[in-house]
Protein backbone atom coordinates (compact mmCIF):
# COMPACT_ATOMS: atom_id res chain seq x y z
CA UNK A 1 0.00 0.00 0.00
CA UNK A 2 2.98 2.30 0.89
CA UNK A 3 4.31 2.39 -3.03
CA UNK A 4 3.30 4.48 -5.54
CA UNK A 5 2.22 3.17 -9.19
CA UNK A 6 5.11 4.05 -11.62
CA UNK A 7 2.98 6.03 -13.52
CA UNK A 8 2.22 8.35 -10.13
CA UNK A 9 5.76 9.84 -9.56
CA UNK A 10 5.13 12.69 -11.52
CA UNK A 11 2.12 13.28 -9.73
CA UNK A 12 3.68 12.40 -6.43
CA UNK A 13 6.48 15.34 -6.85
CA UNK A 14 3.80 17.90 -7.71
CA UNK A 15 2.03 16.55 -4.29
CA UNK A 16 5.59 17.17 -2.69
CA UNK A 17 5.83 20.78 -4.57
CA UNK A 18 2.50 22.18 -2.61
CA UNK A 19 3.61 20.97 0.72
CA UNK A 20 5.19 24.32 1.87
CA UNK A 21 1.32 26.19 1.22
CA UNK A 22 -0.38 23.21 1.78
CA UNK A 23 -4.41 23.98 0.23
CA UNK A 24 -6.70 23.20 2.16
CA UNK A 25 -9.04 20.97 0.08
CA UNK A 26 -7.53 18.93 -3.16
CA UNK A 27 -9.52 17.69 -5.94
CA UNK A 28 -7.94 14.73 -7.16
CA UNK A 29 -9.49 13.75 -10.65
CA UNK A 30 -8.86 11.31 -13.46
CA UNK A 31 -10.36 8.32 -15.74
CA UNK A 32 -11.34 5.47 -13.20
CA UNK A 33 -9.14 2.10 -12.65
CA UNK A 34 -5.56 4.22 -12.57
CA UNK A 35 -5.15 4.00 -8.58
CA UNK A 36 -6.40 7.62 -7.97
CA UNK A 37 -7.62 6.45 -4.11
CA UNK A 38 -4.38 4.67 -3.90
CA UNK A 39 -2.74 8.03 -4.20
CA UNK A 40 -4.92 9.77 -2.08
CA UNK A 41 -4.25 7.12 0.64
CA UNK A 42 -0.93 7.70 0.36
CA UNK A 43 -1.22 11.09 0.85
CA UNK A 44 -2.91 11.09 3.55
CA UNK A 45 -1.26 8.63 5.66
CA UNK A 46 2.52 10.53 4.50
CA UNK A 47 0.33 13.53 5.94
CA UNK A 48 -0.31 12.24 9.03
CA UNK A 49 2.87 10.18 9.55
CA UNK A 50 5.03 11.83 12.47
CA UNK A 51 8.35 10.96 10.11
CA UNK A 52 7.27 12.19 7.14
CA UNK A 53 4.80 15.16 7.56
CA UNK A 54 3.80 14.94 3.76
CA UNK A 55 7.41 15.08 2.75
CA UNK A 56 8.22 11.71 1.47
CA UNK A 57 5.95 8.62 1.66
CA UNK A 58 5.44 7.45 5.47
CA UNK A 59 7.36 5.58 7.72
CA UNK A 60 5.09 2.95 8.09
CA UNK A 61 6.97 2.48 12.03
CA UNK A 62 5.57 5.38 13.79
CA UNK A 63 2.36 5.39 15.80
CA UNK A 64 0.35 6.99 13.51
CA UNK A 65 1.26 4.88 10.66
CA UNK A 66 -0.15 1.94 12.97
CA UNK A 67 -2.59 3.79 13.27
CA UNK A 68 -3.68 4.37 9.84
CA UNK A 69 -2.50 0.89 9.25
CA UNK A 70 -5.40 -0.98 11.54
CA UNK A 71 -7.87 1.61 10.02
CA UNK A 72 -8.09 3.54 13.60
CA UNK A 73 -6.44 6.87 12.97
CA UNK A 74 -7.92 9.23 15.22
CA UNK A 75 -7.33 12.31 12.58
CA UNK A 76 -8.51 10.35 9.39
CA UNK A 77 -11.92 10.06 7.99
CA UNK A 78 -12.46 8.03 4.76
CA UNK A 79 -16.23 8.57 3.14
CA UNK A 80 -17.29 6.31 0.52
CA UNK A 81 -21.04 4.54 -0.51
CA UNK A 82 -22.43 1.81 1.47
CA UNK A 83 -22.06 -0.09 -1.93
CA UNK A 84 -18.54 0.86 -2.56
CA UNK A 85 -17.58 -0.37 1.12
CA UNK A 86 -19.41 -3.89 0.13
CA UNK A 87 -17.24 -4.04 -2.73
CA UNK A 88 -13.85 -3.20 -0.97
CA UNK A 89 -14.26 -5.97 1.47
CA UNK A 90 -15.31 -8.71 -1.01
CA UNK A 91 -12.09 -7.46 -3.66
CA UNK A 92 -9.21 -9.02 -3.87
CA UNK A 93 -6.10 -7.37 -2.90
CA UNK A 94 -4.66 -5.98 -5.80
CA UNK A 95 -8.26 -4.08 -5.59
CA UNK A 96 -8.46 -3.13 -2.39
CA UNK A 97 -5.12 -2.99 -0.01
CA UNK A 98 -5.76 -4.83 2.93
CA UNK A 99 -5.21 -1.08 4.41
CA UNK A 100 -8.51 0.18 2.15
CA UNK A 101 -10.36 -2.84 3.38
CA UNK A 102 -9.63 -2.24 7.27
CA UNK A 103 -10.79 1.43 7.11
CA UNK A 104 -14.05 0.44 4.50
CA UNK A 105 -15.06 -2.81 7.34
CA UNK A 106 -17.01 -0.51 9.48
CA UNK A 107 -18.95 1.60 6.64
CA UNK A 108 -19.60 -2.13 4.87
CA UNK A 109 -21.43 -3.33 8.28
CA UNK A 110 -23.31 -0.72 8.55
CA UNK A 111 -24.50 -0.78 5.55
CA UNK A 112 -24.70 -4.51 5.47
CA UNK A 113 -26.82 -4.23 8.51
CA UNK A 114 -29.17 -1.24 7.46
CA UNK A 115 -30.01 -4.11 4.60
CA UNK A 116 -31.35 -6.47 6.71
CA UNK A 117 -33.32 -4.08 8.60
CA UNK A 118 -34.75 -1.71 5.75
CA UNK A 119 -34.62 -4.38 3.24
CA UNK A 120 -33.21 -2.45 0.88
CA UNK A 121 -30.00 -2.68 -1.08
CA UNK A 122 -27.10 -0.50 0.02
CA UNK A 123 -27.03 2.96 -1.58
CA UNK A 124 -24.43 3.84 -4.57
CA UNK A 125 -24.49 7.56 -2.76
CA UNK A 126 -22.11 9.07 -0.24
CA UNK A 127 -25.31 10.79 2.18
CA UNK A 128 -25.75 14.15 3.80
CA UNK A 129 -25.70 11.63 6.90
CA UNK A 130 -22.49 11.32 6.17
CA UNK A 131 -20.95 14.73 5.23
CA UNK A 132 -22.86 15.70 8.52
CA UNK A 133 -20.80 13.66 10.84
CA UNK A 134 -17.82 15.05 9.89
CA UNK A 135 -18.78 18.23 12.15
CA UNK A 136 -17.68 16.54 15.14
CA UNK A 137 -14.32 15.45 13.82
CA UNK A 138 -13.62 19.10 12.12
CA UNK A 139 -13.90 20.65 15.65
CA UNK A 140 -11.90 18.83 17.39
CA UNK A 141 -8.54 19.16 18.71
CA UNK A 142 -6.06 16.62 16.22
CA UNK A 143 -5.12 13.98 18.34
CA UNK A 144 -0.90 14.43 17.31
CA UNK A 145 -1.05 18.52 17.06
CA UNK A 146 -0.84 18.04 12.95
CA UNK A 147 -3.33 17.78 10.38
CA UNK A 148 -6.63 16.15 10.62
CA UNK A 149 -7.26 14.67 7.08
CA UNK A 150 -10.92 13.47 5.03
CA UNK A 151 -10.85 11.54 1.58
CA UNK A 152 -14.41 11.27 -0.16
CA UNK A 153 -13.94 9.01 -2.91
CA UNK A 154 -15.66 9.10 -5.87
CA UNK A 155 -16.77 13.00 -4.87
CA UNK A 156 -19.63 12.73 -7.59
CA UNK A 157 -21.17 10.29 -5.34
CA UNK A 158 -22.65 12.76 -2.86
CA UNK A 159 -25.79 13.65 -3.53
CA UNK A 160 -27.12 17.13 -3.51
CA UNK A 161 -28.11 17.56 -0.07
CA UNK A 162 -24.18 16.18 0.77
CA UNK A 163 -22.58 18.12 -1.74
CA UNK A 164 -23.94 21.31 -0.09
CA UNK A 165 -23.49 20.40 3.19
CA UNK A 166 -19.87 19.71 2.15
CA UNK A 167 -19.65 23.77 0.29
CA UNK A 168 -20.43 24.90 3.72
CA UNK A 169 -17.30 23.25 5.02
CA UNK A 170 -15.28 24.26 2.43
CA UNK A 171 -16.35 27.98 2.60
CA UNK A 172 -15.03 27.73 5.92
CA UNK A 173 -12.19 25.26 6.46
CA UNK A 174 -10.88 24.89 9.93
CA UNK A 175 -7.25 25.62 10.52
CA UNK A 176 -5.00 22.23 9.77
CA UNK A 177 -7.55 20.36 7.69
CA UNK A 178 -6.99 18.76 4.52
CA UNK A 179 -10.11 17.59 2.38
CA UNK A 180 -9.19 15.04 -0.72
CA UNK A 181 -12.11 14.72 -3.14
CA UNK A 182 -11.46 11.89 -5.76
CA UNK A 183 -13.31 11.98 -8.69
CA UNK A 184 -13.66 10.38 -12.03
CA UNK A 185 -16.08 12.69 -13.40
CA UNK A 186 -15.57 16.06 -12.38
CA UNK A 187 -18.19 17.69 -14.67
CA UNK A 188 -20.71 16.19 -12.17
CA UNK A 189 -19.40 17.86 -9.36
CA UNK A 190 -21.00 21.71 -8.11
CA UNK A 191 -18.72 24.16 -9.47
CA UNK A 192 -18.46 26.20 -6.24
CA UNK A 193 -16.78 23.13 -4.48
CA UNK A 194 -14.36 23.16 -7.73
CA UNK A 195 -13.78 26.38 -7.32
CA UNK A 196 -12.68 25.62 -4.04
CA UNK A 197 -10.20 23.21 -4.49
CA UNK A 198 -6.93 23.02 -5.79
CA UNK A 199 -6.95 20.33 -8.89
CA UNK A 200 -4.76 17.21 -9.14
CA UNK A 201 -4.51 15.49 -12.72
CA UNK A 202 -4.15 12.23 -12.13
CA UNK A 203 -2.42 11.06 -15.29
CA UNK A 204 -3.31 7.93 -17.57
CA UNK A 205 -0.78 5.70 -18.12
CA UNK A 206 0.88 4.65 -21.06
CA UNK A 207 0.25 1.38 -22.64
CA UNK A 208 3.70 0.50 -21.70
CA UNK A 209 3.72 1.11 -17.90
CA UNK A 210 0.28 -0.24 -17.82
CA UNK A 211 0.71 -4.05 -19.45
CA UNK A 212 4.19 -4.48 -17.34
CA UNK A 213 2.42 -3.62 -14.22
CA UNK A 214 -0.30 -6.45 -15.42
CA UNK A 215 2.41 -8.22 -16.16
CA UNK A 216 3.69 -7.91 -12.99
CA UNK A 217 0.35 -8.76 -10.99
CA UNK A 218 0.80 -12.36 -13.44
CA UNK A 219 -2.16 -11.66 -16.12
CA UNK A 220 -1.82 -12.95 -19.71
CA UNK A 221 -2.63 -10.86 -22.43
CA UNK A 222 -2.89 -7.65 -20.96
CA UNK A 223 -2.69 -5.81 -24.50
CA UNK A 224 -6.37 -6.93 -24.75
CA UNK A 225 -7.20 -6.71 -21.01
CA UNK A 226 -6.45 -2.75 -21.20
CA UNK A 227 -8.60 -2.37 -24.39
CA UNK A 228 -11.76 -3.62 -22.84
CA UNK A 229 -11.33 -1.41 -20.05
CA UNK A 230 -10.33 1.37 -21.58
CA UNK A 231 -6.92 1.42 -21.01
CA UNK A 232 -7.22 1.93 -17.26
CA UNK A 233 -4.77 -1.06 -15.58
CA UNK A 234 -6.62 -1.57 -12.06
CA UNK A 235 -9.72 -2.10 -13.52
CA UNK A 236 -8.25 -4.55 -16.50
CA UNK A 237 -7.43 -6.66 -13.66
CA UNK A 238 -10.97 -6.15 -11.44
CA UNK A 239 -12.67 -7.07 -15.04
CA UNK A 240 -10.09 -9.93 -15.32
CA UNK A 241 -10.47 -11.48 -11.86
CA UNK A 242 -14.15 -11.22 -11.12
CA UNK A 243 -14.55 -12.01 -14.95
CA UNK A 244 -17.17 -9.69 -15.15
CA UNK A 245 -19.13 -10.54 -18.31
CA UNK A 246 -16.16 -12.15 -19.81
CA UNK A 247 -18.47 -14.62 -21.68
CA UNK A 248 -21.36 -12.07 -22.68
CA UNK A 249 -18.47 -9.33 -24.19
CA UNK A 250 -17.09 -12.34 -26.33
CA UNK A 251 -20.67 -13.23 -27.58
CA UNK A 252 -21.32 -9.48 -27.74
CA UNK A 253 -18.28 -8.98 -30.16
CA UNK A 254 -19.28 -12.12 -31.85
CA UNK A 255 -22.61 -10.69 -32.51
CA UNK A 256 -22.46 -7.16 -33.36
CA UNK A 257 -19.11 -7.59 -36.13
CA UNK A 258 -22.00 -8.79 -38.14
CA UNK A 259 -25.15 -6.47 -38.44
CA UNK A 260 -27.16 -8.23 -41.05
CA UNK A 261 -26.99 -11.66 -39.76
CA UNK A 262 -27.08 -10.86 -35.71
CA UNK A 263 -30.75 -11.70 -34.26
CA UNK A 264 -31.13 -8.43 -31.32
CA UNK A 265 -33.78 -9.80 -29.86
CA UNK A 266 -31.97 -12.72 -28.79
CA UNK A 267 -29.03 -10.73 -28.28
CA UNK A 268 -30.48 -8.67 -25.65
CA UNK A 269 -31.88 -11.64 -24.00
CA UNK A 270 -29.18 -13.34 -23.90
CA UNK A 271 -27.64 -10.31 -21.77
CA UNK A 272 -30.22 -9.08 -19.71
CA UNK A 273 -28.25 -10.05 -16.71
CA UNK A 274 -25.02 -7.55 -17.53
CA UNK A 275 -24.97 -4.98 -16.29
CA UNK A 276 -26.08 -1.82 -18.61
CA UNK A 277 -24.11 0.01 -18.07
CA UNK A 278 -20.97 -2.31 -19.24
CA UNK A 279 -22.95 -2.87 -22.40
CA UNK A 280 -23.25 0.61 -23.01
CA UNK A 281 -19.18 1.22 -22.76
CA UNK A 282 -18.77 -1.70 -25.04
CA UNK A 283 -20.87 -0.32 -27.58
CA UNK A 284 -19.50 3.20 -27.05
CA UNK A 285 -15.95 1.54 -27.64
CA UNK A 286 -16.89 -0.41 -30.75
CA UNK A 287 -18.53 2.90 -31.96
CA UNK A 288 -15.37 4.82 -31.44
CA UNK A 289 -13.52 2.78 -33.16
CA UNK A 290 -15.89 2.65 -36.08
CA UNK A 291 -15.67 6.44 -36.06
CA UNK A 292 -11.58 6.51 -35.87
CA UNK A 293 -11.39 3.63 -39.37
CA UNK A 294 -13.75 6.28 -40.81
CA UNK A 295 -11.56 9.41 -40.46
CA UNK A 296 -8.46 8.30 -40.13
CA UNK A 297 -8.18 4.60 -40.52
CA UNK A 298 -6.63 3.68 -37.13
CA UNK A 299 -8.71 1.55 -34.23
CA UNK A 300 -7.89 1.68 -30.68
CA UNK A 301 -9.87 -0.82 -28.99
CA UNK A 302 -10.23 -3.80 -31.01
CA UNK A 303 -6.98 -3.49 -33.09
CA UNK A 304 -7.26 -7.22 -33.55
CA UNK A 305 -10.61 -6.67 -35.65
CA UNK A 306 -9.24 -3.53 -37.59
CA UNK A 307 -9.53 -5.28 -41.12
CA UNK A 308 -13.06 -5.72 -39.99
CA UNK A 309 -13.76 -2.34 -38.34
CA UNK A 310 -12.75 -0.39 -41.64
CA UNK A 311 -14.55 -2.14 -43.76
CA UNK A 312 -17.79 -2.10 -41.60
CA UNK A 313 -17.00 1.68 -41.14
CA UNK A 314 -17.48 2.14 -44.55
CA UNK A 315 -21.06 1.58 -45.22
CA UNK A 316 -21.32 4.49 -42.54
CA UNK A 317 -22.64 7.50 -42.59
CA UNK A 318 -20.38 9.83 -40.08
CA UNK A 319 -23.43 11.55 -39.33
CA UNK A 320 -25.23 8.93 -38.40
CA UNK A 321 -22.42 7.33 -36.39
CA UNK A 322 -22.47 10.74 -34.29
CA UNK A 323 -26.33 10.59 -34.02
CA UNK A 324 -26.20 7.23 -32.60
CA UNK A 325 -22.88 7.82 -30.26
CA UNK A 326 -25.54 10.72 -28.90
CA UNK A 327 -28.37 7.83 -28.40
CA UNK A 328 -25.59 5.73 -26.01
CA UNK A 329 -24.83 8.98 -24.07
CA UNK A 330 -28.67 9.09 -23.02
CA UNK A 331 -28.95 5.79 -22.56
CA UNK A 332 -25.98 5.94 -20.02
CA UNK A 333 -28.15 8.50 -18.14
CA UNK A 334 -31.10 6.38 -18.24
CA UNK A 335 -29.06 3.16 -16.98
CA UNK A 336 -28.47 4.78 -13.51
CA UNK A 337 -32.00 4.47 -12.66
CA UNK A 338 -34.48 1.67 -11.91
CA UNK A 339 -35.58 0.23 -15.53
CA UNK A 340 -35.81 -2.98 -17.83
CA UNK A 341 -32.17 -3.88 -18.86
CA UNK A 342 -34.06 -6.34 -21.57
CA UNK A 343 -35.73 -3.44 -23.29
CA UNK A 344 -33.11 -1.48 -23.03
CA UNK A 345 -30.94 -3.55 -24.87
CA UNK A 346 -33.65 -3.98 -27.91
CA UNK A 347 -33.74 -0.37 -27.91
CA UNK A 348 -29.94 0.22 -28.10
CA UNK A 349 -28.83 -2.62 -30.13
CA UNK A 350 -32.32 -1.91 -32.52
CA UNK A 351 -30.54 1.44 -33.47
CA UNK A 352 -27.02 0.46 -33.99
CA UNK A 353 -28.50 -2.32 -36.91
CA UNK A 354 -30.42 0.38 -38.34
CA UNK A 355 -27.77 2.40 -38.79
CA UNK A 356 -25.61 0.06 -39.95
CA UNK A 357 -27.75 -1.29 -42.43
CA UNK A 358 -29.02 2.40 -43.51
CA UNK A 359 -27.55 2.18 -46.95
CA UNK A 360 -29.52 -0.76 -47.95
CA UNK A 361 -32.43 1.13 -46.57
Amino acid sequence: MNELYAWQDELWQRWIGLHARLPHAILLKGPQGIGKLDFAMNLARSLLCKKSLGSKLACQDCTSCHWFEQGTHPDFRLLLSGAQSIEMQESSEVQASLILKSWTKRIAEESLDEQQKKGKKPSKEISVHQVRSLSNFINMSTHQGGHRVVLINPAEAMNANAANALLKTLEEPPDRMLIILVSHKPQQLLPTIISRCLTLAAPMPSLEASSIWLQQQKYANPVAMLARAGFAPLLAARLAEEAIGEGEYNLFLQEIRQPAKFDVFALAEQLQRTEPLHVIHWLQQWCYDLSSAKLTGKVRYHQHLTDLINNLSNGIAIFDLLRYQNELIIAKREALHPLNPKLLFESILLSYRYMMLGADR
